[in-house]
């Protein structure tokens, strides 16, 4: 069984940046892909950004590309998002997730084996 732990979420103002870490427990991260997600007030859950298992392939949502990075250290068994000039529109709960045996990129929520408990990201305007 695998555990996520999420953590640097916090109240940040409009362009200002923040850096959230994900650490996995059991299993073999190296082999995990991963991926953030994000669900607003009222809104589904949506894709962020996601990453494969080696590191070597990442995809971004349109509303993640260019500000988002999304990084995965197998050694610390942790992936970041590194999120640089954040929006109001970018307030949600922030969820990372794991999908076992995979260098590829996995951009469905549906796909993933396991899921964190989500860190809240609010942009102040």
């Amino acid at each position: 069984q695998v555990q996520l732990v999420e953590s640097g979420g916090g109240l940040v103002q409009a362009g200002d940046s923040l850096s959230l870490s994900c650490t996995a427990s059991g299993g073999t991260f190296r082999n995990y892909a991963m991926g953030w997600f994000r669900r607003a007030p009222g809104k589904e859950r949506e894709f962020v950004a996601a990453i494969s298992g080696t590191g070597g392939a990442t995809y971004y949502a349109d509303s993640a590309e260019g500000r988002f990075t999304i990084s995965k250290d197998n050694a610390k068994s942790t992936v970041y998002l590194q999120m640089n000039n954040l929006k109001p529109e970018d307030t949600a709960v922030y969820y990372c997730a794991a999908q076992g045996a995979s260098d590829t990129v996995v951009v469905v929520d549906y796909e993933y084996d396991y899921w964190g408990q989500g860190t809240q990201v609010t942009v102040s305007s």
